[in-house]
C-alpha cells in the first residue's frame, strides 16, 4: 500500500496518474471532480465519527475548526448528531462552522484556564458531550476534548500534533470510563462520503475557497500554508482547460 504524498513517497502532482482500477470510486454524473477531490479529507471526519459511534441523539465537541474539524462537523450533523460545539482560535473559521451547521461556536482565548474553557463548553451544550474529537493536536487541546467528554463517553484524537508524548489528564478519564480512541485517516470510508455528497446529506462546496491552475501550483501551496484569504481548502487543477 502506498500513499501518495507520504515521505519517502511523492505526491501526485500531474496531469495524468495511473492508479489501481480496484482503488478508484466512479463519481455520479451530477457530483463534480471539485467535490470528489474533498472526499480524501471528508473521509477522515468520517471515520473519526465511525470511531466515536457518533449517532443520532449524539452531542459532539470538536476542537479545532480547521479543514479536518469543519469536515468532521459535516459528518457528525450528517450521523444525526443534534448538538455540535467547535472551537478555534480564529473568529473567521467560526463563522463558516456556523454555516455549515455548528450549533454553538466558542472562540478560543490565549492564556484561558482548562477550567474555564470546560465551563464553556459544557455551559453551551448543556452538559458535556457524548463524543469528543480533537482535530488539532495541540496538547492542551487533546486534554480537553478528554475533559470534556462526559462519563462513558468517547474522545476521538483525530490531530497529529508534533510532539510525541502527551500529558494527559489519565487518573480523572479512567475513573469516568471516558475511552479514548485515535485515527489514522480512514478505513474503507471513501464510499460512504461519497454517498453523503451524491445523497446530498453533505454539501462539501463551501469548503473549496480557492482554485488555481497546475501553473500556478507553488501559489496553492503558499495560500494553504499561510491561509491567506481565510482560505480552507485549496484546489490544483490538472486540466489545462480549467479556467477560473
Amino acid at each position: 500500500m502506498v500513499f501518495c504524498a507520504t515521505p519517502p513517497v511523492d505526491g501526485n502532482l500531474a496531469r495524468y496518474y495511473v492508479h489501481d482500477a480496484d482503488f478508484l470510486f466512479k463519481l455520479p454524473s451530477h457530483v463534480s471532480l471539485e467535490e470528489g477531490a474533498i472526499l480524501e479529507p471528508l473521509s477522515v471526519g468520517v471515520h473519526a465519527c465511525k470511531r466515536g459511534g457518533v449517532q443520532f441523539g449524539s452531542t459532539v465537541f470538536i476542537s479545532g475548526a480547521g479543514p479536518i474539524g469543519l469536515v468532521s462537523l459535516l459528518a457528525a450533523k450528517a450521523f444525526g448528531a443534534t448538538k455540535v460545539a467547535i472551537t478555534d482560535l480564529v473568529e473567521s473559521r467560526l463563522e463558516v462552522a456556523k454555516k455549515l451547521g455548528a450549533d454553538y461556536t466558542i472562540l478560543l482565548k490565549r492564556g484561558e484556564s482548562e477550567e474555564s474553557l470546560l465551563n464553556r463548553i459544557r455551559e453551551a451544550l448543556g452538559d458535556l458531550a457524548t463524543v469528543s474529537l480533537d482535530c488539532s493536536g495541540v496538547e492542551q487541546s487533546v486534554r480537553i476534548a478528554i475533559q470534556a467528554t462526559r462519563s462513558g463517553g468517547t474522545a476521538v484524537l483525530v490531530g497529529l500534533g508534533g510532539k510525541e508524548n502527551l500529558s494527559l489528564p489519565l487518573s480523572g478519564t479512567l475513573v469516568r470510563e471516558v475511552d479514548i480512541r485515535g485515527v489514522f485517516r480512514y478505513v474503507n470510508d471513501y464510499q460512504t462520503s461519497l454517498d453523503l455528497i451524491a445523497t446530498g446529506k453533505i454539501n462539501v462546496k463551501p469548503l473549496i475557497t480557492h482554485n488555481y491552475t497546475m501553473e500556478d501550483t507553488v501559489k496553492a501551496f503558499e495560500t494553504s500554508k499561510t491561509g491567506a484569504g481565510n482560505a480552507i481548502k485549496v484546489l490544483i487543477h490538472a486540466n489545462p482547460d480549467w479556467k477560473p
